[in-house]
């Protein structure tokens, strides 16, 4: 389980709220859903998560345990892939696995068996030996998710998977997250596509400028959803045109979105 309490994060350079206030609870047992336009502030509460910055206030759990009070022992309780598949490229990719595992103290035996098993997945065996320099970006990322698995961490982080994978390779991926979730590991990933979190997601939050704007399951949504089309047809104020209850939930994602844009009265 993680839990995110009040997290805010400023920038100084550019004075622009990043992280506004954000309290979540993400469960055992749940893949989770992190959605936002480009800019919301996903990645940068997935650093703040993850131990990479420091929020300016608020605190994070992992487990039960408080990333700023025992940072070793919080880390060694979540898997991560970033948003970008930066890795050492001058060593090998097995090299690379090996360097994690080490940093996680996974025994040699076990280590051994997930490499074989996860690269025979995402069908890169024959490339163990190539260095990272010269992977695509694809590659990459795929590398990065073997990684996150090698110590079998209870709760996998992961910012935009889905981006740059192959379409089987993107279909492995889905099936270790609800492999990992059915186990009663924590899944929490972000994606800026509903259709994404509307096939995968037990649970979603929905964050732009910073701040929350949804929370709840996807029945949760359905029903606001539903609540908007009737407030139309009463013809209600501020209403949208159209009726709500006929819109995707990708379009009532990014109605939401644009609510929130709009200047406080």
């Amino acid at each position: 389980m993680i839990e995110l309490r009040n997290i805010s994060k400023t920038y100084a350079r550019s004075g622009t709220k990043a992280v506004d206030s954000l309290t979540l609870r993400i469960p055992d047992g749940v893949i989770y859903g992190f959605l936002g336009p480009n800019g919301a502030g996903k990645t940068t509460t997935i650093r703040i998560m993850t131990g990479a910055i420091a929020a300016d206030t608020g605190s994070v759990l992992i487990d039960g345990i408080d990333l700023d009070k025992n940072p070793i022992d919080a880390k060694r309780r979540f898997g991560l892939v970033p948003d970008t598949p930066d890795m050492f490229s001058r060593l090998r990719a097995y090299e690379y696995l090996n360097f994690v595992a080490d940093v996680y103290r996974v025994p040699s035996a076990e280590r051994a068996s997930a490499i074989e098993k996860l690269a025979a997945r995402f069908e890169l065996s024959d490339v163990l030996k190539s260095p990272i320099g010269s992977m695509s970006r694809g590659m990459r990322m795929k590398l990065n998710l073997i990684a996150s698995l090698i110590p079998a961490p209870h709760n996998w982080i992961l910012d935009e998977p889905i981006v740059g994978l192959d379409p089987h390779s993107a279909f492995a991926l889905k099936e270790l997250m609800r492999k990992h979730a059915a186990a009663g590991g924590t899944v929490f990933f972000s994606t800026h596509v509903m259709e994404v979190a509307e096939r995968l997601c037990d649970e979603l939050a929905i964050i732009n400028r910073g701040k929350l704007i949804f929370t709840g399951n996807l029945e949760a949504l359905r029903e606001l959803r539903e609540s908007r089309g009737a407030k139309a047809g009463t013809g209600e104020a501020n209403a949208p045109a159209a009726e709500a209850s006929e819109e995707s939930l990708e379009a009532l994602f990014l109605a939401l979105v644009e609510d929130s844009e709009e200047p406080m009265p």
